[in-house]
């Protein structure tokens, strides 16, 4: 006997029922970065000027820092979904698989801390 038709070997394997949430959150994120990058652009035109006094002292405010704050969130994470869909579907060996998502993570919440606290210091009023 062998092992059957290739459909016998999969029915019933299903799918992991992960992809449409991923799919979702994908593209929820996609319309965060679109409605907050709107904002920065429209902030930016109406600002005066573009000298560093000028941009700092607007994202001091409470309202611009947290739309700031959201932006890099949402970029950052809009960013690892997508990569982490390419690491899964490219790197094939499982460990590799794994220390890249690994090191994926690493990097997207540094950068997204780093960009948090710059605008935690310029709300706060930090040292220039």
């Amino acid at each position: 006997m062998g092992n059957g038709t290739s459909i016998g070997r999969v029915r019933g394997l299903g799918s992991a029922h992960e992809g449409v949430h991923h799919w979702l959150l994908q593209r929820f994120t996609a319309v965060g970065n679109l409605i907050l990058v709107l904002w920065l652009a429209g902030s930016i035109v109406l600002l005066p000027d573009l000298s560093y006094a000028t941009v700092s002292g607007y994202l001091s405010a409470p309202i611009p820092a947290l739309a700031m704050a959201l932006l890099i969130v949402s970029t950052f994470w809009h960013a690892r979904l997508g990569l982490q869909v390419m690491i899964e579907d490219y790197v094939h060996t499982p460990g590799n698989k794994f220390a890249a998502i690994v090191l994926l993570n690493l990097a997207v919440v540094a950068g997204a801390g780093f960009g948090i606290l710059c605008v935690a210091r310029l709300a706060l009023g930090g040292a220039v």
